[in-house]
């Protein structure tokens, strides 16, 4: 498989992206911390294919990336009011949120009911998604390979693997999202990241 990267300021990139995505492939793009590799939420094609790409454990699940509330109700349903006060102080930015996953998206995205969810705090990513709707992200890499901050590091290690890159220049990479359960009472903090659980608790009451 031959892998194109293309820049992000290309007039075209949106509706090239929208088309590989259509069509079952797979791209990476840069975020507010490192590249991701991502498949439409409704194509089961490309979901495999995401698992394939990156040698990624079927049992875990694809987290969303959204760009808005309004997104963030495609994916999920009965939302938790925790979940809507940490979004509502702490979106865009390096929050990911566990919610129930609403019924219909494809079995394959997540083994549970629920589902991590986060708006990126970068200009392209919230454009792509704007355009395309939310997508099935996860990091651009070989499960167990390095993180990759540049469109040269995701070729290294997933060119021939995946349809397209899209070229953003470097990512500010660095600390991963803090992870929040927001499906129990009271929510519980799963990952330690860059959100403190001060700043967590505070908005919480």
């Amino acid at each position: 498989m031959h892998t194109e990267i293309i820049s992000i300021d290309n007039p075209s990139v949106l509706e090239i992206t929208q088309q590989v995505l259509q069509n079952g492939g797979l791209i990476a793009f840069p975020t507010d911390t490192v590249y991701g590799l991502a498949a439409g939420i409704r194509n089961i094609k490309g979901i495999n294919r995401l698992y394939d790409a990156k040698l990624r454990d079927l049992t875990k699940a694809i987290p969303i990336l959204v760009s808005s509330l309004d997104q963030m109700n495609q994916v999920s349903q009965d939302l938790p009011h925790s979940a809507t006060q940490l979004a509502g102080k702490l979106w865009p930015g390096a929050l990911t949120l566990i919610v129930p996953i609403r019924p219909g998206l494809p079995g394959n995205i997540s083994p549970t009911s629920t589902i991590g969810v986060r708006m990126p705090d970068h200009h392209f990513a919230l454009a792509l998604l704007n355009y395309t709707g939310p997508l099935a992200t996860t990091s651009a890499n070989l499960s167990g390979g390095a993180n990759t901050t540049t469109a040269d590091e995701v070729a290294q290690q997933l060119s021939g693997r995946i349809e397209l890159i899209l070229d953003g220049g470097k990512t500010p990479g660095g600390v991963p999202s803090t992870v929040v359960d927001c499906t129990i009472t009271p929510p519980r903090i799963l990952r330690q990241g860059a959100i403190s659980s001060e700043t967590i608790q505070a908005i919480l009451g």
